[in-house]
């Protein structure tokens, strides 16, 4: 009988691999898009994913203002702030957040699906997101995903 040593190896800072994707949002839905970018950010697409490791890619979202909202959303998806002030509860309606600042709108769809933790904080920083088409990352020679 052969008897052979496995060893399941974790993932750590030293041993994590990361690569620079590009993601084209133009004509793609929002939620389905930022699921898979959240995906990607986390590290579970990875054989090595260790839920406790930033193992995820760094990912750069060109053309966010072409995105697309299903159904009713343009209309009647609102998102809430509030500024810290007496009355400073803020509502904006989806369509005027996706004329006025497509970033954030992105930004905030995709942080919404990663985890609330310290470690959330530290993998929404591998994400940049650009209103068009074009992109400051061309030195880290990133790669093209397809959704």
């Amino acid at each position: 009988m052969d008897t052979k040593s496995y060893k399941t190896l974790s993932a750590n800072a030293s041993t994590v691999e990361k690569k620079w994707l590009v993601v084209d949002f133009e004509g793609k839905v929002l939620g389905r898009a930022a699921s898979e970018v959240a995906r990607i950010l986390r590290g579970k697409h990875k054989t090595y994913f260790s839920p406790h490791i930033d193992c995820g890619d760094n990912v750069i979202i060109i053309n966010a203002d072409k995105v697309i909202l299903t159904g009713n959303k343009l209309d009647q998806k609102t998102y809430i702030h509030y500024t810290g002030y007496p009355g400073g509860q803020r509502e904006i309606v989806a369509k005027k957040k996706l004329q006025e600042n497509p970033v954030s709108l992105v930004e905030n769809a995709i942080k919404g699906m990663l985890p609330k933790t310290k470690l959330g904080k530290a993998i929404i920083k591998n994400l940049r997101v650009y209103a068009g088409g074009e992109h400051p990352h061309a030195a880290q020679e990133p790669q093209l995903y397809n959704i």
